[in-house]
């Protein structure tokens, strides 16, 4: 490959990162059950161990996007994985539900500083004709992560306890945050970006965001639909100010101006709101449902994060020489294909079935993610590079969050004040099912901006 020490040390601590982050989320998302009988929660509490995590990684990517450019995106980086490494620790310590949502939220910022500047770090450090195929091997290490996720939290949950996810992750924390102090060096700023602050910019989007997500899990109190109507108010207000706004926190002519960026960034909202949910719903189904213990359940879920870690490099390499919206866009069309199958999930599904329709999503996956990001991170200029990481990172987890909202609202509806425990086997099909069809929709939505976003200009 011909690369220096310094690149593939570089190349080592983001992809640790990556890595660390999905791998925390995904071996949660198994322990779920355990988690739920631990502290008595019910459904809508439950869903706030995973939606604390991504709306405090939500509320703070744009903005560590633009402080990145301004303040040095390696100084934010390692901030990041202090501030993660302590709330692990917090959150395997927390003596009650409220006190783990509240370490996950903690959480939740100390990787938004980190993933937000990771991609930035890594194109800044590797010349345009790698860049597909180091972004490859980032993603592939998120979704290593993913895969590995699910198989070690089931067998720590089932044997040593959901505590010890966090110990765990407590250790790799600590350990890449040494890395990181030892080979990541403190990059030039560029000095023609502004160093001068959208303090209203972040305010108004900040409490948009939490009026949103959190009216969502109160519904259908009437409260709730007043909190989600007044947070999309605020970031309608948020998004029309900024396009004024000498230095704002988002540059919305990005998304106005230059279509590539926007159409890409669009893709990749709406590929994570149709496809996050998937693990969440799985968890229950093959524990509640089939009966399953945690170990045999994150054997089964692996299937689909195996294919995205084994692709996801081939696929970033291929995307240097080839448009990548062509593979984009066959990845969106096979995770549409997917979702909708597992909308017909029932009792009786063979094993095998649901097994097969994982590793077809898997590479659905494979094949857009990668190309995607690599649009993104191609359509700006370098000086721009941390706003382009933030954004791809932020419609990630907003996409996240969306997903895990919508599942939330379908929960609140049906299951009322009610534990997923409690619930009977037939509610819990019902939710699944109108989950599953709304994300499939969702998904076919993404075909048309994966496709109409144009090629990417090779340097």
């Amino acid at each position: 490959m011909g690369w220096s020490n310094k690149q593939l040390s570089v190349l080592g601590v983001v992809s640790t990162t990556s890595f660390m982050g999905t791998f925390l989320i995904s071996s949660i998302n198994i322990a779920l059950p355990a988690i739920e009988k631990s502290f008595g929660m019910n459904a809508v509490e439950l869903s706030w161990v995973i939606t604390s995590f991504l709306l405090a990684t939500a509320l703070f990517m744009l903005p560590v996007g633009r402080w990145g450019d301004t303040s040095g995106n390696s100084r934010l980086f390692k901030t990041g994985l202090i501030i993660f490494t302590a709330a692990s620790l917090f959150c395997a310590l927390a003596p009650s539900g409220k006190c783990l949502i509240a370490a996950r939220f903690i959480q939740g910022i100390g990787m938004a500083f980190s993933n937000t500047t990771g991609s930035a770090i890594l194109v800044s450090n590797f010349p345009a004709k790698n860049r597909g195929q180091v972004i490859g091997i980032s993603v592939a290490s998120v979704y290593i992560g993913l895969a590995l996720g699910p198989f070690v939290g089931g067998i720590i949950t089932q044997h040593l306890g959901w505590h010890t996810l966090f110990y765990l992750s407590f250790v790799l924390g600590l350990t890449t945050t040494v890395i990181a102090f030892v080979f990541l060096k403190k990059e030039a700023v560029h000095s023609g970006v502004s160093i001068k602050q959208d303090w209203r910019g972040i305010q108004l989007f900040m409490l948009g965001l939490i009026a949103l997500v959190y009216g969502s899990s109160v519904i259908p109190a009437l409260y709730g639909w007043a909190l989600m109507l007044g947070g999309i108010a605020l970031i309608s207000v948020f998004w029309l100010l900024e396009g004024r706004t000498e230095f704002p926190m988002l540059d919305t002519k990005l998304y106005t101006q230059n279509k590539l960026f926007a159409y890409s960034n669009l893709a990749a909202l709406i590929n994570y709101t149709s496809t996050f949910a998937i693990v969440f719903f799985l968890s229950f189904y093959l524990q509640k449902i089939k009966g399953f213990e945690p170990q045999k359940a994150g054997v089964i879920i692996i299937a689909q994060p195996v294919m995205m870690a084994v692709f996801s490099p081939i696929i970033g390499r291929w995307a240097d020489k080839i448009q990548p919206r062509y593979f984009a866009t066959t990845g969106m069309t096979i995770c549409s294909i997917g979702l909708a199958a597992l909308a017909f999930l029932s009792e009786r599904t063979p094993i095998g079935f649901i097994i097969a329709i994982l590793i077809w999503v898997g590479m659905g996956f494979a094949l857009f993610s990668s190309p995607n990001m690599t649009t993104i991170m191609s359509s700006v200029d370098k000086s721009r590079y941390g706003q382009a990481s933030g954004s791809a990172a932020s419609m990630r987890v907003f996409g996240q969050i969306i997903s895990m909202t919508i599942a939330t609202l379908y929960i609140s509806f049906l299951f009322g004040g009610q534990s997923i425990e409690d619930v009977s086997h037939g509610d819990f099909l019902t939710v699944m099912k109108w989950g599953f069809i709304t994300f499939a929709i969702i998904g076919i939505c993404g075909i048309y901006f994966s496709m109409a976003r144009g090629n990417v200009e090779r340097g």
